[in-house]
């Protein structure tokens, strides 16, 4: 069963009607009489990390894809708790000294703090990250307006590749097998666009599962459908030479996820001010497709003005 599934059927009805919930469909709890904004992951080796060799860097790229949920929402994230079941190994006192390093670091560059947390033994290697935020209000899901334009922030498809570097299935020279594996592990957050967002974005949701699946969630219970430009959706420098080289395929790269740029919605009157604060704050924000009406089908158009069917949209969790 797919995860949306999984909710309706069996979890949607213990929310007993509690409009903090927001039905859970959206990334984040809110409850606005108290300004308090939440956030919960859950992270296992072997599906959202390969290993754990490198601890400090799968830690830091945790707790950025954690507080990512918030940041895309327009909160600022303040708090945070980490969970982790592991054995003597993985939580050997050269690996604990790695994550301690590693969460200060990341600590003092988006001025967050640890508040608590929990360890339990275990052999299959996990961590669960609570992020804690506060604001009046947030970006939801599903505001999406008909001729609304869809914006993305920074560059797709690094960090797919990356893990495809990981997983020793691209081998590309050192500098370039250097660049994107950097890329994976230290996803590129918009912190400074988050409370921007409210003066131009209807709707809201950071890039984790794919541009195509969280597209999709980001409208799932509207009747609405989207027109995406293949040619429009930013990719680097380095990855546009291992895409001519035919290494990899542009939409493959850009619908696998791990990317945790900010995806939205805004009127097309907002183009300015979404043009000003781009170049003010030094942040690249791309306009690559449009929301259109359900009677017209969702299409991604390639380079050639030809509709492009994908057979993987992106991450699924499925069970």
């Amino acid at each position: 069963m797919q995860e949306f599934e999984i909710i309706k059927k069996y979890f949607s009805k213990l929310t007993t009607n509690n409009k903090n919930s927001l039905n859970l469909n959206d990334d984040v709890f809110f409850d606005k009489s108290k300004k308090l904004v939440i956030s919960i992951d859950t992270y296992v080796e072997g599906t959202h990390f390969i290993n754990f060799k490198k601890p400090d860097l799968v830690v830091k790229k945790i707790l950025r894809s954690s507080i990512s949920d918030l940041i895309c929402k327009g909160v600022t994230p303040k708090y945070y708790f980490i969970s982790g079941s592991g054995n003597k190994d993985s939580f050997s006192k050269k690996n604990l000294h790695l994550i301690s390093k590693s969460l200060k670091n990341e600590q003092k560059k988006f001025k967050i703090k640890l508040c608590g947390g929990d360890t339990v033994f275990s052999n299959k290697l996990s961590f669960t990250i609570t992020s804690v935020g506060f604001s009046n209000k947030i970006i939801y899901r599903n505001q999406a307006k008909i001729n609304d334009n869809i914006y993305v922030t920074g560059y797709l498809g690094d960090s797919f590749v990356g893990l495809k570097i990981l997983q020793k299935k691209i081998k590309l020279t050192k500098n370039l097998s250097n660049y994107f594996e950097k890329k994976y592990y230290n996803p590129t957050l918009q912190a400074q666009l988050s409370k921007k967002l409210f003066s131009f974005a209807n709707t809201s949701i950071d890039i984790s599962d794919g541009l195509i699946a969280d597209l999709e969630k980001l409208i799932n219970r509207q009747k609405l459908s989207y027109k995406i430009y293949l040619n429009d959706v930013p990719i680097s420098n380095n990855l546009k030479k291992i895409i001519k080289l035919k290494i990899i395929k542009k939409i493959d790269s850009v619908s696998c996820g791990d990317d945790y740029q900010i995806l939205f919605t805004a009127n097309p009157s907002k183009s300015r001010i979404i043009s000003n604060i781009s170049k003010t704050l030094g942040i690249k924000i791309s306009k690559i497709g449009k929301i259109c009406t359900h009677s017209q089908k969702s299409q991604i158009i390639d380079e050639k003005n030809k509709k492009i069917t994908l057979k993987n949209k992106g991450y699924s969790h499925k069970f």
